[in-house]
């Protein structure tokens, strides 16, 4: 009896965290869709998020995309918090402006992670490590880093700035997609702060001296 209970178990955790996979998908499409049917991404018509506040920790309702959202970006926040961490380990003179920011992005996701965190709580849902090991647009990996560790210092700053980019940038179009989509006003309400909070740091990396040119986040 308690070998079948334990299968049963299983096969409900092996599915929920599928349809977690299904929605989150989900949301990447449908930020793309409606971003492209608004004009989202245009450097003259920068964001405007809600007014910072507290996460709440009273109970939340969370539906299906806010539950992907944040089962996403918790990872993506710690494989860039992993990427500085790497980072503090090489020279520190070969670029002083990425170096500036980067110490912004290391507070602002620690922030975030705590917020995302609490939210779950609050939600009364798990955290589920359901993306290790996969290849999520955005994602630092465990691969990407131990290329960067290989790579020479003179190589590191280009390779860290674009691996920060794609962070950012996918970022952007996660946040979207939640406040299209997503079911919790105190989600949305942080998705919009960290989507304008992503737009300010891409910003900053873009211009930093001797940057490439790069597309716009559309």
């Amino acid at each position: 009896m308690d070998e079948h209970r334990t299968g049963d178990a299983r096969h409900g955790f092996t599915a929920r965290a599928w349809r977690i996979v299904g929605v989150a998908v989900t949301l990447v499409a449908t930020a793309l869709a409606v971003g492209l049917t608004r004009g989202w991404g245009s450097a003259d018509q920068p964001p405007t998020a809600p007014p910072a506040a507290p996460v709440t920790t009273a109970p939340v309702l969370l539906n299906g995309t806010d539950d992907a959202f944040i089962q996403l970006l918790i990872p993506m926040n710690e494989g860039v918090l992993a990427l500085i961490e790497h980072l503090d380990t090489r020279p520190a003179d070969a670029d002083p402006s990425l170096r500036a920011l980067l110490g912004e992005v290391r507070e602002a996701h620690q922030t975030e992670l705590r917020d995302l965190r609490g939210l779950l709580a609050a939600g009364n849902v798990a955290e589920l490590d359901i993306h290790e090991g996969h290849q999520m647009p955005g994602m630092v990996t465990d691969a990407s880093l131990a290329e960067l560790r290989g790579a020479p210092d003179a190589e590191v700053p280009a390779r860290a700035a674009a691996l920060l980019r794609a962070h950012l940038a996918q970022t952007v179009v996660l946040c979207r997609g939640e406040q299209t989509a997503g079911g919790s006003p105190e989600l949305k309400a942080l998705a919009g702060r960290i989507q304008q909070t992503r737009t300010t740091e891409l910003s900053t990396l873009d211009s930093r001296p001797g940057a490439p040119e790069a597309a716009p986040v559309n």
